[in-house]
């Protein structure tokens, strides 16, 4: 299991933190140079830049644009004098893909993953009472064995340019905050909940891994801040009376107190805000708290202008406000865990999260959303570096989890996003994948992952492993676009016919669907790319969804606009957003309104 915890960092009688957002030094290192000529004491020529962001929409060049390398981040932390004698941490929210930490130039940590938080204790290296030299190497190159997978080029020039196997652009940087966290020598390092439902109450199962020996409490609060139930031990059940559910748009949310007492004295306190509700497939339905539910919304990305896949707390707030005028309930974490405050804020709206690992590029091809559509095959998962990516791969799924197993919103896990399936191969990957996820999860969440068009029911080595099956699909944009459409939705429905033989009790939705579409561009009679034949291809789509009762969900591709590697394919990035990237309406999000407020929450329930 994990070597650090995963909590996220608050303030109570026992713990400090403090938020180390701001303006940072910063460095490219297009030689690799900065290990050997000691960076790591401090940064010879940097620039200021802030954290957390991308660096690369900041510069006017497109050297330090496109830069693909080593980089260096570095900043001063003063640590407390009455700090010592606790243990102390850095806690940095993602460091994409890859870091190296050093403190005061000695090197204590490395991190490989670019979008889940890792800690690294300081405790007796730091100086107390004092500044600190903290330095980050980081580093974004692709390879077969990262998640997520690429490849990386050289020019003439010896510049190195990456070549991910995705269409989303290869941000990188000190993505999320960094956090300088203070806990006692003994601590609360995780804490997890499972539920179950017997008529009006609830009973939650959980589970307190603490680094010492004292007894532990759990209080349980309402909204109201009224203590609804007590418990001690590490280990038990809390019986909760007459339980407020947490219900799809109507969150609830019950503060956990977790304690560790010495007798009278409170030795360390944390708490979490948990909604209670259970997620069960069955009979071709998604279930919450034993109700069916349609999903209805996005695949989204991390994206906006100027900071890239920085946190940005403004776009968040944005997003969630679109999402509700749009009366949407779900969205899938395309394709990579978010910032943890996101799902706090869907915690809190009552919205569905599919949350995806960061498995994505798993077909080897620099084209991926053309070649996916074409029948190649490459064997990804028979080559050599399928050993070395599986162990990147299950790593990421345990840090995944363990930071996001309490979280109402998150209803299910993707484990994978458009990988070659049509393998023998694939099988003996996907398999350990799936099985160390149910391992890991105390609440057995329903697992999936993302269909590419290639996987078909009668060529898909591993759509089995799933408890619901997600597709993507573009009949009518990659596939039969344009005036085609018509023959679009015949080979559409001809696939999902053979699916229906298939399906079982499974229920299907569709994690990716739509077509490219420019905001300004509207045409009589359509044409693609324009506004009005984006809103044809999606009508198609939508008859097809609701001539199939398996189909439960819809999450449309995509969002927003976003930003990807350059290309003949691509106009300044991604256009199949359903707003743009600065958060504004297209003519299909009043489409999408009025659809979706107009399907009740258990839409084709059984």
């Amino acid at each position: 299991m994990l070597k650090y915890s995963m909590l996220y960092p608050e303030n109570t009688c026992s713990r400090r933190s403090v938020n180390l957002s701001g303006m940072w030094r910063f460095q490219t290192d297009p030689q690799s140079c900065g290990v050997e000529q000691g960076w790591n004491d401090g940064l010879p020529a940097p620039d200021m830049i802030p954290v957390p962001a991308s660096f690369a929409d900041f510069y006017t060049d497109k050297e330090t644009r496109e830069f693909c390398g080593d980089f260096w981040y570095e900043t001063d932390v003063f640590v407390p004098d009455e700090w010592k004698g606790r243990e102390i941490d850095l806690r940095f929210g993602s460091v994409t893909h890859r870091a190296t930490v050093y403190f005061n130039g000695v090197e204590i940590a490395t991190h490989e993953g670019g979008f889940l938080p890792f800690c690294v204790r300081i405790t007796e290296i730091a100086r107390y009472g004092a500044n600190n030299r903290l330095v980050v190497l980081g580093n974004n190159e692709l390879s077969e064995t990262t998640l997520p997978c690429g490849s990386v080029s050289t020019l003439p020039s010896g510049r190195k340019i990456a070549k991910p196997y995705f269409d989303f652009y290869n941000y990188a940087g000190i993505h999320r905050p960094v956090w300088l966290i203070a806990t006692p020598k003994e601590y609360i390092f995780d804490f997890s909940v499972s539920h179950a439902i017997s008529g009006s109450d609830a009973v939650v199962s959980y589970h307190t891994v603490t680094t010492g020996d004292n007894e532990v409490t759990i209080e349980v609060k309402d909204e109201a801040g009224n203590t609804v139930a007590m418990a001690k031990g590490k280990d038990g059940e809390i019986d909760i009376p007459n339980v407020h559910l947490w219900k799809v748009r109507d969150a609830y949310l019950y503060q956990f107190i977790i304690r560790i007492v010495d007798g009278e004295t409170v030795v360390d306190e944390y708490t979490e805000h948990i909604g209670i509700r259970t997620v069960v497939i069955q009979n071709n339905n998604i279930l919450i708290n034993g109700e069916p539910v349609y999903l209805k919304g996005f695949g989204k990305h991390e994206d906006s202008d100027i900071v890239g896949r920085g946190f940005n707390m403004g776009v968040m707030k944005r997003d969630f406000e679109l999402m509700k005028w749009i009366g949407a309930n779900c969205f899938r974490t395309s394709h990579y865990p978010y910032s943890e405050e996101i799902y706090q804020l869907a915690d809190r709206e009552g919205f569905l999260v599919i949350d995806e690992v960061p498995a994505v590029g798993m077909f080897p091809s620099l084209m991926n959303f053309t070649d996916a559509s074409s029948g190649k095959q490459t064997a990804f998962f028979a080559q050599e570096t399928a050993p070395e990516l599986q162990k990147n791969h299950l790593l990421q799924v345990e840090e995944m989890i363990a930071r996001d197993k309490n979280h109402a919103c998150v209803f299910a896990w993707s484990l994978l996003n458009e990988p070659d399936t049509l393998d023998e191969s694939s099988t003996v990957y996907f398999e350990k994948i799936f099985d160390r996820c149910r391992e890991l999860d105390p609440q057995k969440r329903p697992r999936t992952f993302a269909l590419l068009m290639n996987s078909t029911p009668d060529k898909c080595k591993c759509w089995q492993l799933s408890d619901f099956i997600s597709l993507n699909r573009y009949f009518g944009w990659y596939v039969l676009g344009g005036a085609d459409i018509e023959s679009a939705e015949i080979a559409f429905r001809k696939e999902m016919d053979a699916w229906a033989q298939l399906v079982g009790d499974r229920p299907m939705i569709f994690t990716e669907y739509g077509g490219d579409t420019n905001g300004q561009m509207d045409k009589l009679p359509s044409v693609m790319w324009s506004q009005e034949y984006q809103i044809e291809c999606l009508d198609m789509c939508h008859r097809v969804f609701d001539s199939y009762p398996f189909v439960k969900g819809e999450l449309v591709w995509n969002f927003a606009d976003f930003q990807t590697t350059e290309g003949i394919m691509r106009m300044d990035g991604n256009k199949k957003g359903i707003f743009t990237r600065q958060r504004q309406p297209k003519r299909a999000a009043f489409t999408f309104k009025q659809r979706w407020e107009s399907l009740p929450l258990d839409y084709k329930a059984k």
